[in-house]
């Protein structure tokens, strides 16, 4: 290891979307920190965030089923959607002020508008979503959402999935043209493109080996030069961890107590992508379904519209599968490594309360290409295996961590911000939503690691995002007014699609 000790305020553990959110949010509060980033890929948003690793949907849960809960009164629990949506309109307003600033341009080369629709079959989910569709439909987070059960009308909203149906099913589905496709990709590279601009020293293929305490109560971290092999000591006031699966391994080795106890299930993915041109321009949705039993909450199928390199694209997914991999780009001894003597017991409980979940995803890892076609037909009758190709999707590591609810290694399906009860180091763990609600994860980051700013920090975290300090639901008359601003900022309106 070099003698030599390079000293910043704040160091950024991974180029994803979540250090590129933190990195520029404090950039904007606090221009004069010095800022290090490592990452041990070439580029920015390889991993987690990249386009062809996670479902770019803008997380608003407007579709997604598994964000409301049938209780067994019969009602429907929306409340984690209401947040989900909430935190989604606060990302917007961040990504505004940015656009609004010139701190990026282009907005529609990550973010464009998009219907967002959730269908079923079957007479007891029809009722289901009947009942998701009258306990949101009042609220103005889920203004305009539609519902239908006639084949007719669902014939307008997607034929390329009704086309050719033959099933006497009930089908019903609810729409609604307000959701999103986002290329987080896009916009990680965005970011740190603006804060390369801004003098954030960016260290690609950079790999952080070793987190340390010192005894001035900084953090020291151990950098190897992937390239070279050299290694370096690099030490800061505060470190953030965002590297996606990854980051579980590394807040082990700063061995704060917050961080034990926790452990981690990685589960895979594939998504197969229509290569046939006139297939993609016959579906404009995101059109999410429901798990099948036994699936985790993170593969829910879905037919998808993205927009990735300026140009249309259809994936239909996840289908889910087991690897030990934290990471893509990681290491088969990743989920061995991370085995402790402080999680034996949680990790032995989860594997003991997850066969069902074990079977489910090695039964997943062996489907064929024609019997993952079957899975597509479900959604897609007509669908020509010649059409789809299949891409390997990013790794996801769901925390396993014991819950007064849940007992002894509960498996929890979001995300989880663990930091020191000192703030000097944060890092997070979990999958969906994930990006979406990236900006809403590192604000509640800033005030748990810097208590001591926030007051000084207020205005201008008021500027960025005008609704902070503010619940959107108990202040409903914000909502249009914030929806319209960041629509016409982002290009999300009509009204500026046909200005433009």
């Amino acid at each position: 290891m070099s003698n030599r000790q390079t000293k910043t305020d704040v160091i950024l553990i991974g180029a994803g979307i979540m250090s590129a959110t933190l990195g520029t949010l404090l950039k904007e509060l606090v221009p004069d920190w010095n800022i290090t980033v490592f990452e041990k890929l070439e580029n920015a948003g390889e991993e987690s965030s990249n386009e062809w690793n996670n479902a770019g949907t803008g997380h608003a849960a407007l579709c997604e089923l598994n964000y409301t809960v049938e209780k067994s009164d019969g009602s429907i629990d929306v409340s984690k959607a209401l947040s989900i949506n909430e935190q989604f309109q606060v990302s917007k307003q961040f990504w505004s002020y940015l656009v609004e600033s010139n701190l990026i341009r282009n907005p529609q080369d990550f973010i464009m508008p998009l219907p967002h629709l959730s269908l079923v079959q079957g007479e007891d989910n029809v009722t289901f979503l009947k009942k998701r569709f009258e306990a949101l439909n009042h609220n103005p987070l889920f203004a305009g959402m539609e519902f239908s059960d006639d084949p007719g009308k669902l014939m307008e909203w997607i034929p390329l999935i009704m086309k050719d149906r033959i099933s006497n099913e009930p089908i019903a589905a609810t729409k609604i043209d307000s959701g999103t496709d986002v290329n987080f990709g896009a916009l990680t590279r965005m970011l740190f493109d603006h804060l390369k601009r801004k003098n954030v020293d960016i260290k690609y293929k950079h790999s952080v080996d070793d987190i340390k305490r010192s005894g001035d109560g900084s953090w020291e971290l151990k950098v190897r030069n992937v390239d070279s092999g050299a290694v370096e000591r690099h030490t800061a006031k505060f470190v953030f961890i965002g590297g996606g699966g990854g980051s579980l391994l590394l807040l082990q080795k700063s061995g704060i107590p917050e961080g034990k106890h926790i452990g981690g299930f990685p589960v895979s993915g594939l998504f197969m992508v229509c290569k046939n041109p006139e297939v993609v321009a016959q579906h404009h949705a995101k059109v999410y379904g429901k798990a099948k039993v036994g699936a985790p909450p993170m593969s829910v199928p879905h037919l998808d519209t993205r927009f990735i390199d300026n140009k249309k694209s259809l994936l239909f997914g996840p289908f889910a599968g087991f690897s030990p991999k934290f990471l893509k780009t990681g290491s088969m001894f990743d989920l061995l490594g991370s085995v402790k003597p402080d999680n034996v017991l949680t990790m032995l409980a989860a594997g003991a309360k997850n066969v069902p979940l074990t079977k489910y995803l090695i039964q997943q890892v062996m489907l064929s290409k024609e019997e993952r076609m079957e899975e597509l037909r479900e959604f897609i009758p007509s669908a020509k295996s010649e059409d789809w190709d299949i891409v390997v999707a990013g790794q996801r590591v769901q925390v396993i961590k014991d819950t007064v609810k849940g007992g002894k290694g509960t498996l929890q399906f979001g995300t989880e911000l663990i930091s020191a009860a000192d703030g000097s180091i944060a890092a997070l763990l979990g999958a969906s939503p994930g990006a979406s609600t990236a900006v809403s994860v590192m604000l509640d980051l800033i005030k748990k690691c810097f208590p001591q700013h926030i007051q000084e920090w207020e205005p201008k975290l008021k500027e960025m995002i005008p609704s902070y300090g503010v619940s959107l639901l108990e202040k409903p008359e914000l909502i249009d007014e914030i929806q319209t601003s960041t629509g016409r900022t982002l290009g999300l309106t009509k009204e500026l699609a046909l200005v433009n």
